[in-house]
């Protein structure tokens, strides 16, 4: 029986992986069930519709999501009027091929038509048979959907999507389609409409930020855009994600720099260290322009905290292109890093290539470059220590916040900090200021009492259970496809 049965709206529940390109729409697609009239069902294994947004970048991404779409059949043969659909870049890349591999699926729609979702359901509905729809282009620009935000505090907001780059390790290109860009006064007025509703932080989201501007010709235009954030009041933290080295400019780094609220973290892809190993990648810059970069960014912001994506194992690796990349790892000192073991993605040029590196070679390779970041990350943290850092509360960071008695949030250069509160009962949203008393390679720990706590309206609106709730904010491109969304009804900053 469904919640349907009883009179009441239908549930529903979305499954989110991968990045944070997905986690926002992921926003989009809670925001669109809604003004369909669904509701966020209390309890996610009961509701009557479950969505997956998926990602199609690491091999374990196709077995995860059939084996829980597997562990979600005898739920359905229970409850024949729930349903389930899969979208995101995993469903534009295998299509019809899942409700093939997982016939109760009802839905798959792709990355260019989220905003059909709602009306494909009440068709599979009403059809009793899966229906498939998979667009090759945009149907709208994402932002003009409508978002369910899912923090009171910080927003993400797109200035792009799609990609024009052809790294042969990557499928999102083909996924995403070719980069489109929003006009800069579509973007500010969303961050200004998130900033009313009370958000102190905004993260800019494109699959490569720095071409942004591309389209309507003005290759400094994202640099332009980080300083027009500063004008925007209330907007304490602006972030970005992710750069590609090889369009990173130096007017950015000054707009970084100079702009009081732009945060003084930048996360950098390197991939690899080997000059060789990047050719082949076809990133189109080598090693010593990467260190160039880092060099100028830590001139102009000294406190400056840089990240990075590694891939491990790439076809053709040696242990000698490997050594390269523990050389950059040295030199650019990573605050933390996201790293990846190479694996195989049918349809990217990489899959085919020769000398596929045996997976005990990787593994090895791998656990040499975790024990070096760590080592690295764990000395630059020790010397914070006794240092004060302004702190974003947060929720869900520390997942031993309620047996330790601390509370946890984001320093302004974007490391994980767990901190007493002392006499204090700060909410999620609000600012505190603290002093780190002890360093572990991936946080810090701050555990005497606070210096001081500011009260915000993020927090007011998250101690109320309100979230930010947009429309959407018009690009002012035509749709194409269905003539309308159906229905109408996701670091660091200077001290």
């Amino acid at each position: 029986m469904t919640t349907e049965d009883l009179g009441t709206p239908r549930t529903y529940d979305v499954r989110t992986y991968g990045c944070q390109m997905n986690v926002h729409d992921s926003e989009r697609i809670s925001g669109l069930m809604e003004d369909a009239g669904y509701v966020r069902a209390a309890d996610p294994d009961a509701a009557d519709v479950v969505v997956f947004n998926t990602c199609a970048v690491r091999e374990n991404a196709d077995n995860r999501l059939y084996g829980n779409l597997g562990h979600l059949r005898p739920t359905k043969l229970k409850h024949p009027g729930m349903q389930i659909a899969v979208g995101g870049c995993l469903a534009q890349k295998d299509r019809g091929d899942i409700v093939k591999k997982a016939p109760w699926v009802d839905v798959v729609f792709g990355t260019h038509n989220i905003g059909s979702l709602p009306a494909l359901l009440e068709r599979a509905r009403h059809n009793e048979e899966a229906e498939v729809e998979i667009l090759e282009s945009l149907e709208v620009f994402p932002s003009t959907l409508p978002t369910k935000r899912e923090s009171t505090y910080a927003g993400w907001v797109s200035i792009s999507v799609g990609c024009n780059n052809t790294c042969t390790f990557c499928i999102v290109p083909s996924l995403r389609g070719k980069e489109k860009d929003r006009r800069p006064g579509e973007i500010l007025a969303e961050v200004g409409a998130l900033t009313n509703e009370g958000v102190l932080e905004v993260t800019l989201l494109g699959q490569n930020v720095n071409s942004y501007g591309v389209e309507f010709g003005d290759r400094l235009a994202f640099g332009k855009l980080l300083r027009a954030t500063g004008e925007i009041e209330g907007l304490e933290r602006v972030r970005f994600t992710s750069p590609h080295p090889k369009d990173f400019t130096d007017d950015v780094i000054a707009a970084m720099a100079e702009t009081p609220n732009v945060c003084h973290s930048l996360h950098m892809p390197l991939q690899s260290g080997s000059d060789r190993v990047l050719k082949a990648m076809r990133r189109s810059y080598r090693q010593e322009k990467y260190l160039g970069i880092i060099d100028k960014v830590r001139a102009a912001m000294p406190d400056a905290a840089i990240t990075t994506d590694i891939i491990v194992g790439f076809p053709g690796e040696t242990e000698e292109d490997f050594e390269q990349t523990l050389e950059v790892v040295r030199r650019a000192r990573f605050s933390s890093a996201f790293t990846f073991q190479y694996s195989i993605r049918p349809g990217t040029p990489a899959a085919t290539m020769a000398d596929q590196i045996p997976k005990a070679v990787v593994q090895d390779r791998y656990n040499r470059l975790i024990a070096l970041l760590e080592e690295i990350t764990w000395a630059d943290n020790k010397k914070l220590v006794g240092e004060k850092v302004e702190v974003l509360v947060a929720v869900g960071e520390g997942r031993k916040d309620e047996r330790t008695g601390r509370m946890s949030g984001r320093a302004r250069d974007g490391r994980l900090v767990h901190f007493a509160t002392g006499d204090l009962t700060p909410r999620p949203g609000d600012i505190i200021e603290t002093v780190v008393t002890y360093a572990a390679p991936h946080h810090l720990n701050a555990d005497g009492d606070p210096l001081s706590y500011r009260r915000t309206r993020a927090g007011d609106a998250f101690e109320a259970g309100r979230t930010p709730r947009l429309k959407g904010v018009s690009l002012g491109l035509p749709t194409v496809g269905v003539p309308a969304p159906l229905p109408v009804a996701a670091d660091g900053c200077a001290l």
